[in-house]
């Protein structure tokens, strides 16, 4: 096992790693902004070390300073998180080179299914169902002549991409020139990789995720699915776990799942994300990381994830077998930001002047927050995620709104009622959801007053 683990995030992700390192009996490194030397991940961790100046750029995208924190620590590996290098495959293979263990998949894989396009070849050799599209990148003329051939509407996205950004919709052929040269400049400017492709536009589906786990031994496992439906601009504001979907496609998807892993030599915690339409589903990713909603699997199966990739990590064979998995009630969680919906969604970050955290059997309260704790404009706005847990959906709906109602926390604006609006609504109780649903219904989710 390994005994010491630098954790190269910051924020709630940060706090969630140290605890089940805590559990474990290892020692921790945290890495902190100047912007962050107050944070709770600091004063939680063993050791913490000052990577650089405010901005993500110069502190936790620095892969030198952090590199050089994990040498001078004595750190044996890092866990990345979420976001930031988490997906990098040159920071994987620049902590191999140093002898630092990279807590997720090796920089092949990443750098494979990374490159979305990449990932669709790959999954279409696999046998993986794929969305109609091209299965690499395109030129204009190429990319015009197959939507000439499949057809209106689709979809143009960034190879290197994610969270919709160098993601554009064409709605008519007309418009396809210049959406393709829009796509490709936002990507180039988030990515550093303009490379495009292109596919059929599969509208309002639910957005449908396998988690999965694989270690070095061959051994690959499910935990089962989670609806990550409830979306914003294509970021997910609510995840539940199991998905409303008949047990004949669970069943196709986990098999499928399985298949992705297991045809590109997959190691560690991992997710393979589908849209479902009509009963079908596609591959659209995946997600070589642990992802934000990882806790409403953890929730139903019982299974601490970040340990199991620790254990992964350290090279031991995995201990959990597929029958010995067993799902139980129902599992939501609500993403909370520092944000204002009303005027926008414009972010809110400041001083926290009172924080109370919700009680009861079933509930989990992720985040980086304590009274007095500032929160700085520089990063992302998402400052937690309140999970819970019940015996069917109805009584985890239950249990959320009454969590939400518990939940205090003053001096800064948030999304807390804006997701209280979204729980409250009859549709999303039927389970009528998918990916349209906040566009559909924003006036009403807004109608509230805080």
């Amino acid at each position: 096992m390994l005994q010491k683990i630098l954790i190269a995030n910051r924020g709630e992700i940060a706090d969630r790693i140290i605890r089940s390192c805590k559990q474990l009996g290892i020692d921790t490194v945290a890495v902190y902004s100047q912007a962050d030397k107050d944070s709770l991940h600091v004063h939680l961790a063993d050791e913490a070390v000052c990577i650089g100046k405010t901005s993500a750029t110069e502190s936790y995208l620095n892969m030198e300073n952090i590199i050089s924190a994990a040498i001078n620590t004595g750190a044996e590996a890092i866990h990345p998180g979420f976001g930031f290098l988490s997906e990098n495959a040159k920071f994987a293979e620049l902590c191999e080179s140093c002898d630092i263990t990279f807590i997720g998949p090796s920089a092949v894989v990443i750098e494979k299914m990374g490159d979305k396009s990449m990932a669709k070849k790959l999954m279409k050799e696999a046998g993986v169902p794929l969305v109609p599209g091209s299965a690499e990148e395109v030129t204009l003329e190429e990319g015009q002549k197959l939507a000439k051939k499949i057809g209106c509407p689709l979809l143009i996205k960034a190879s290197a991409g994610g969270g919709g950004r160098g993601m554009r919709i064409v709605r008519s052929l007309d418009q396809f020139e210049k959406a393709f040269y829009s796509a490709k400049q936002e990507a180039k400017a988030a990515f550093g990789n303009d490379g495009v492709y292109i596919e059929k536009l599969i509208e309002n589906p639910k957005h449908v995720e396998v988690q999965i786990l694989a270690d070095k031994y061959k051994n690959i496992i499910h935990l089962g699915e989670r609806d990550c439906s409830i979306q914003r601009r294509n970021q997910k504001v609510i995840e539940e776990a199991p998905a409303m979907i008949s047990d004949k496609l669970r069943d196709k998807m986990y098999k499928a799942a399985i298949k992705a892993a297991e045809y590109v030599s997959y190691e560690n915690a991992g997710t393979v994300e589908f849209v479902v339409k009509d009963d079908e589903f596609f591959f659209i990713e995946m997600n070589t990381r642990i992802q934000v909603e990882h806790p409403v699997s953890e929730m139903i199966s019982g299974v601490d994830i970040i340990k199991e990739q620790i254990r992964i990590a350290s090279g031991e064979e995995m201990q959990l077998k597929q029958d010995s998995i067993h799902f139980s009630g129902h599992a939501i969680e609500v993403r909370l930001n520092a944000e204002n919906p009303k005027k926008n969604f414009q972010p809110s970050p400041g001083r926290v002047e009172l924080l109370h955290i919700p009680q009861g059997l079933g509930i989990r309260f992720d985040s980086m927050l304590y009274t007095d704790y500032e929160i700085p404009p520089y990063y992302d706005s998402m400052i937690g995620k309140l999970i819970v847990h019940g015996k069917d959906r109805l009584d985890a709906i239950r249990n959320l709104r009454a969590a939400l109602e518990e939940l205090i926390i003053e001096g800064i604006d948030t999304n807390q009622y804006f997701l209280m609006m979204i729980l409250m609504q009859d549709v999303f109780v039927k389970g009528d959801i998918d990916t349209s649903f906040i566009e559909k219904y924003i006036e009403r989710l807004l109608d509230y007053e805080a």
